[in-house]
């Protein structure tokens, strides 16, 4: 007879469940200012460090500290500022307007708007982003006209899109904002080919690629970042970890083992962790980014560590499975 244990089938579980209270001890959050910024040229072999840092500029007293302070001037940061608060206005708004019974489908971005705000202002009006539904603050930063935006989530008569998309489902190909689609692992597929066709044309516009961390484990992620490496396609693909992929916690997609950022390393691309709820931060990695981009240096994989603070869509509990 055999000594060895029986084998045990292993499930994820999140760290607590409804009437439990929230746990984030084992979070470990790094104080601000202490991962080093190198070279945004520096040899991919030589960065594989960073992917399991957490990049943070505000500290607690919120000041701007170390090296990836991008140093915004007043006018950027109001920028900024009042698109975050714009969406976060927005977002309670619509959702009101749903459980009103005024629109059929809503999903806020509470708690992310600093990545689609800060990315916007960053990026320039060639590039093109593909997005997801949490980054609307992407829009308002750019000022999109509000109008369109209800029409458009009301599928009235003067929806933009003519009731071709699902409410929240924008395309604002003048904003830099590609078709958004519920189908999230398309948007790394489509943002490394946009790339990699700007590319062959030879023209100046790179793109910019959003997924969610529980995206991270179908196989469009990966054969999206097989060709942006391969290629060296000039795209940022973007996780957003906000710990829950609808109602499966960050866990079923691996983040027990390793952080999204370190899948970089096996394909031999740079990867950055950020705090995804500091907006000098996330304007920092991302210039960082579109430097390397734009110096054919390939692509970057960007891990915006944050939280989603509301439900998934106006379809979803989170009370039935979370605290």
């Amino acid at each position: 007879m055999s000594n060895r244990p029986p084998l045990e089938f292993y499930v994820p579980e999140p760290p607590a469940r409804p009437g439990q209270s929230s746990a984030f001890a084992k979070e470990a959050v790094p104080k601000a200012g202490l991962v080093r910024r190198p070279d945004a040229l520096a040899s991919a072999v030589d960065l594989r460090d960073l992917p399991f840092e957490l990049i943070r500029v505000l500290d607690d007293d919120d000041q701007a500290v170390g090296p990836w302070d991008p140093g915004l001037s007043p006018e950027r940061l109001r920028q900024g500022l009042k698109a975050m608060l714009l969406t976060r206005a927005f977002d309670d708004r619509l959702f009101r307007a749903h459980r009103q019974g005024k629109t059929s489908f809503y999903m806020k971005s509470t708690g992310e708007e600093a990545i689609g705000a800060a990315q916007s202002l960053e990026m320039e009006a060639q590039d093109m982003c593909f997005p997801t539904y949490r980054v609307m603050s992407w829009l308002h930063a750019r000022g999109y006209p509000l109008v369109d935006m209800v029409n458009q989530i009301f599928s009235n008569a003067s929806d933009p899109l003519r009731g071709r998309q699902l409410p929240i489902l924008f395309s604002a190909r003048d904003y830099g904002f590609y078709s958004l689609s519920g189908n999230l692992g398309t948007r790394f597929g489509h943002g490394v080919g946009w790339a990699m066709a700007s590319a062959y044309r030879q023209i100046d516009s790179i793109a910019l690629a959003y997924t969610g961390e529980g995206t991270t484990a179908e196989g469009d992620f990966h054969e999206a970042l097989t060709f942006a490496a391969v290629y060296r396609a000039p795209v940022i693909l973007c996780v957003t970890n906000n710990q829950w992929a609808i109602s499966s916690f960050a866990g079923l997609a691996g983040t027990e083992n390793t952080t999204f950022a370190a899948r970089a390393i096996g394909y031999g691309i740079p990867g950055l962790r950020v705090d995804g709820n500091d907006f000098l931060a996330v304007t920092a990695a991302t210039r960082w980014a579109v430097e390397r981009a734009r110096a054919n240096k390939g692509p970057t994989l960007i891990e915006f560590y944050t939280y989603r603070v509301a439900g998934h869509s106006t379809s979803d509990d989170p009370t039935r499975y979370r605290p």
